[in-house]
């Protein structure tokens, strides 16, 4: 049975090395040829800042951690999902879509109007992994409001990246 909840902040050590060996696994495949060598998406010591923070939700198959995504509030009226992440052994349980739905209800509730989430794309490529996300986004309502070159707006990543990337920012109004 699929159930999802925020991690409280007393989290052990155990379930934020779980999400943070998930979030990095599945960012290492989804991001290949993207940077140079192994670059982890996040650290432990970054998780459990989120985690303290209220902002990882986490997806449990039987207690055990089958997903992940960091929800967070950008302003007033825009929440933000980033850090998705499902078990590959799990792919197709519709785990990644009911996390992007708990985000949504979250954020609705938590008085937001908008969801905003963002997609690090290859500039001169397409990249399967990528095309697959965009495609998914936009059946969950996502459009992209804003395209932005990865080095202007995070100068200390674009040294590791292999490839010129850009990051798409996709909105969607909650209704």
């Amino acid at each position: 049975m699929l159930e999802i909840e925020v991690l409280p902040s007393s989290a052990g050590s155990a379930v934020i090395e779980r999400v943070t060996a998930l979030v990095n696994q599945v960012y290492a495949e989804s991001e290949k040829g993207l940077w140079r060598g192994s670059t982890d998406r996040t650290s432990v010591d970054e998780v459990a800042a989120f985690v303290r923070a209220g902002e990882i939700a986490v997806a449990l198959v039987d207690g055990d951690v089958a997903g992940s995504a960091r929800i967070q509030r950008l302003d007033d009226t825009t929440g933000e999902f980033g850090m998705l992440a499902a078990d590959p052994a799990r792919r197709g349980l519709g785990i990644g879509r009911d996390l992007v739905t708990f985000a949504e209800r979250t954020s609705r509730e938590a008085g937001c109007r908008e969801m905003q989430l963002e997609l690090l794309v290859p500039r001169e490529w397409t990249h399967p992994a990528k095309q697959f996300l965009a495609e998914w986004y936009d059946r969950l309502g996502y459009r992209v409001t804003h395209r932005a070159d990865l080095a202007e707006d995070y100068p200390h990543l674009a040294p590791s990246l292999a490839t010129p990337c850009d990051f798409l920012i996709y909105r969607k109004e909650l209704a």
